[in-house]
């Protein structure tokens, strides 16, 4: 689910076939199950596989439920708190930028290109556009969210808006987390090669400086030339943008609302044992930025 390069054969490649009826849960959960029993006991990194993957099918159904039960998450902030937080009306060019894969980021991008290409992307990438567009560029997720689902083939509402919301922090109930462009680059593309498949443009970046290519020696040949310049210093917009998300959870009336939201949309097994997050200050505005996600 991290690796975008990984991704595109690990992955099971069935929500496009699901979100269009081509094949029934029921079958791929049938299968599934059928499969696991044929397994013998010693397999036990595969098994842990298929229980995982049980695990997805059953979450895909957790938050298609939570859009029958309450629609307005489509098109209004879970947690009406949130409001005001950003403008309703987007920044055009920087929503343009994010959409044509040209923040200046370039994992980020290759990530945008990848999807415009193939209409798919593995999950931790796709959490990663939003959240960036979402706290990096401080875009209402409504846009950016309308433009994921036109990309997606496998475009389920239901999971869509449920997840463009969570990522975007949101829901008042879920970890704010704000994904590092950069980081997430050397983790899950350590060697470039999504980015080089993706972004031919930076062919005369070394290998060392393809994730911040604005630091090679030769930057001024292929920035702001073949390649756009960054946007966004992503470092300052997430410190500023953490501290606005918090300056709302500390608000006094939050919790009441969070704990409501989480009676009706936690999943059951769950739901005993979860609370709403204090409106305090967190411990999450003194982290390490170079560190997030």
């Amino acid at each position: 689910m991290s690796s975008p390069v990984e991704g595109v054969s690990a992955c099971s490649r069935l929500s496009p076939y699901l979100a269009w009826g081509a094949v029934s849960m029921r079958e791929v959960a049938q299968a599934n199950e059928a499969r696991l029993r044929a397994l013998p006991p010693a397999n036990k990194t595969w098994r842990k596989s298929l229980r995982s993957f049980s695990g997805r099918l059953h979450w895909h159904c957790h938050f298609i439920q939570k859009l029958e039960d309450e629609p307005r998450v489509e098109f209004e902030n879970l947690h009406r708190l949130y409001d005001d937080l950003r403008p309703r009306t987007p920044d055009v060019a920087r929503l343009e930028a994010w959409e044509k894969g040209e923040t200046g980021y370039p994992f980020l991008d290759a990530c945008m290109r990848s999807l415009q290409a193939t209409g798919w992307l593995n999950f931790r990438m796709r959490a990663m556009l939003m959240a960036v567009a979402s706290y990096h560029l401080w875009l209402d997720w409504r846009a950016p969210g309308l433009h994921l689902a036109r990309m997606f083939t496998d475009y389920e509402p239901g999971i869509h808006w449920s997840q463009v919301q969570m990522q975007s922090g949101t829901t008042g109930i879920n970890t704010v987390r704000i994904y590092n462009p950069v980081k997430q680059g050397f983790d899950q593309d350590p060697t470039g090669t999504f980015i080089r498949t993706w972004l031919p443009e930076l062919a005369q970046i070394p290998d060392q400086y393809l994730h911040e290519p604005w630091a090679a020696d030769n930057a001024a040949e292929v920035i702001g030339h073949d390649y756009p310049e960054r946007i966004f210093d992503h470092m300052a917009a997430a410190k500023a943008a953490r501290e606005k998300i918090w300056e709302v959870r500390r608000r006094p009336e939050f919790r009441a609302q969070a704990e409501a939201i989480v009676i009706k949309h936690a999943s059951r097994k769950n739901r005993s044992r979860r609370k709403a997050p204090a409106p305090k200050r967190s411990d999450q505005l003194s982290l390490p930025f170079g560190e997030t996600s």
